[in-house]
C-alpha cells in the first residue's frame, strides 16, 4: 500500500477505494500534503490532461472528481489542522439568470482537488454577492460560470462592478469566465483576467493567475 495506490484508485474512478486507502495512509502516518499532491492531484492532471486531448470525457471527470472529493472528505480538517494553506480561495458561481450548475460543479470540484479553497454560491448569483463573498473570504479569484448566451451581458455588467470594488473595498481579486458561450475574445472585451475552456483549462487558468 502506498500514495501510489490513491493515484491507481482515483484513476480508477473508484471513491470507495479512496476513502479506504486515505484512511490508510492518515493512520499510518503519512503526510497529507503527500497524500494530496501525490495521490489525488497528480492523478486529477493527468486525467484532465486526457480530458484535453479528448480521449476521456465529461462523465470520466466527474467520477475523477467525486473520487477525489470523498478523499478530500477525511484529509480537509487535517489539512486545516496542521497549518498547511490552500493554492488560494476562489469564489464560484453561475451568474444571474442562470440556474445551470453542473460545469460550474465540475470546476469547483476540479479546483478543490487542486488545492484551492472554494465559496460556492450555487447558481443565479449578482454581482454583489460575488463581490460580498470575495471580500469576507478574502479571495484571490471569482470564477463565474454561465451556459446561456444571456449570461453574457450578466459576466460583463459583474466584471465592472468587480472592479469598482477592487478599488473602492480595498480588494486585489481577479475574474475568470467560462462556459460554452463564452470565449478567449469575449473574456478579453469585457476585461476579465482569463478564460477556461473546460474544467482541466480553468484549474490551469488559477493556478496561474494566483502565482
Amino acid at each position: 500500500m502506498s500514495v501510489s495506490d490513491i493515484y491507481t484508485a482515483v484513476s480508477e474512478y473508484d471513491d470507495e477505494k479512496v476513502t479506504e486507502l486515505v484512511n490508510a495512509e492518515v493512520a499510518a502516518g503519512t503526510d497529507v500534503q503527500t497524500i494530496l499532491n501525490d495521490g489525488m492531484i497528480a492523478a486529477l492532471d493527468e486525467i484532465g490532461r486526457k480530458f484535453s486531448e479528448g480521449t476521456l470525457f465529461v462523465p470520466e471527470m466527474l467520477m475523477a472528481a467525486e473520487a477525489v472529493q470523498a478523499g478530500l472528505e477525511i484529509i480537509r480538517p487535517l489539512l486545516i489542522d496542521t497549518g498547511v494553506k490552500p493554492v488560494g480561495c476562489v469564489v464560484i458561481g453561475t451568474v444571474k439568470g442562470d440556474l445551470h450548475d453542473i460545469g460550474k460543479n465540475l470546476v469547483a470540484m476540479m479546483l478543490e482537488g487542486a488545492g484551492f479553497k472554494i465559496v460556492d454560491l450555487g447558481t443565479d448569483v449578482d454581482a454583489d454577492q460575488f463581490i460580498d463573498a470575495a471580500h469576507e473570504n478574502e479571495a484571490d479569484l471569482i470564477a463565474m460560470s454561465g451556459l446561456l448566451t444571456t449570461s453574457m451581458p450578466e459576466m460583463e455588467k459583474a466584471v465592472v462592478v468587480i472592479d469598482e470594488a477592487n478599488s473602492t473595498r480595498n480588494m486585489n481579486v481577479k475574474v475568470m469566465v467560462g462556459g460554452p458561450p463564452v470565449s478567449q475574445d469575449f473574456a478579453e472585451r469585457i476585461g476579465a483576467s482569463g478564460y477556461g475552456i473546460d474544467a482541466p483549462g480553468a484549474v490551469d487558468l488559477a493556478r496561474g493567475l494566483v502565482q
